[in-house]
């Protein structure tokens, strides 16, 4: 009996050890990984964890109305892109002929008023708190360049109206291009040029800039007040 309690020892011991062993091999892994989608996902999760992704908890200065543009503006250019989608399916004349493609395409254009309009007292607000504060440079160019692209996608959504207004807006603006030196690569009477640019490439890249700019809101917090302590300022004391 003795023997085999040994035995058994011996076992338990070569077992334990390997859990061990692999459980310093995770670890190790954890720390380092090899991969390059552990790296991708090591370097996710240390840059935008779950608890700046999704907070449970905001600062009381966000119930300020200030505040409120910034999804507002979100929330307007969501139906923008809805609206424009299902313009899409109709090309760009059935809106002047059926009435459901009037009521969209009166839902697309009052949403875009909207976009605008929060956007802009967006953008002002947050330049007078001085938004760039605490490390939020790149925040503050992100939202600058994605009113930018914002303005460029809403000038070509003018021209591939297939109205009269479209016509006028688009040989007046050739000039312009023309006049700059652009006209060789930007042809705003080219109808389907002016299509391609609204429908895909702006939209996309637009896209892309505000998904950049909410994660960088994430990563470093809403901005606070200009009488208000700012938390990076405190550590930064602290430290």
């Amino acid at each position: 009996m003795s023997a085999d309690s040994s035995a058994t020892g011996t076992d338990s011991m070569t077992v334990s050890g390997s859990v061990s062993t692999a459980g310093s091999i995770s670890v190790m892994t954890e720390d380092a990984p090899t991969t390059w989608t552990g790296s991708l996902r090591h370097k996710w999760m240390r840059t935008l964890p779950p608890d700046k992704m999704l907070p449970e908890r905001q600062p009381a200065y966000v119930t300020s109305w200030i505040y409120v543009f910034g999804m507002a503006t979100i929330v307007s250019l969501i139906l923008v892109l809805g609206s424009g989608a299902i313009l899409t399916l109709g090309g760009v004349e059935w809106f002047h002929t059926s009435s459901l493609g009037r009521f969209v395409n009166s839902l697309h254009f009052w949403s875009v008023q909207l976009f605008f309009l929060f956007m802009i007292v967006h953008l002002w607000g947050k330049f007078w708190m001085a938004a760039w504060r605490g490390k939020r440079a790149m925040t503050w160019m992100t939202g600058a360049v994605a009113f930018l692209a914002s303005v460029g996608t809403a000038f070509t959504g003018y021209v591939i109206t297939t109205n009269f207004n479209a016509q006028w807006i688009a040989f007046e603006s050739k000039d312009v291009m023309n006049a700059v030196g652009l006209g060789a690569i930007f042809n705003v009477a080219d109808l389907g040029q002016m299509i391609l640019l609204h429908v895909c490439l702006l939209p996309a890249g637009l896209g892309l800039i505000v998904i950049m700019h909410v994660l960088l809101v994430r990563k470093h917090g809403v901005v606070p007040p200009l009488e208000a302590l700012d938390p990076d300022a405190q550590k930064a004391q602290v430290a």
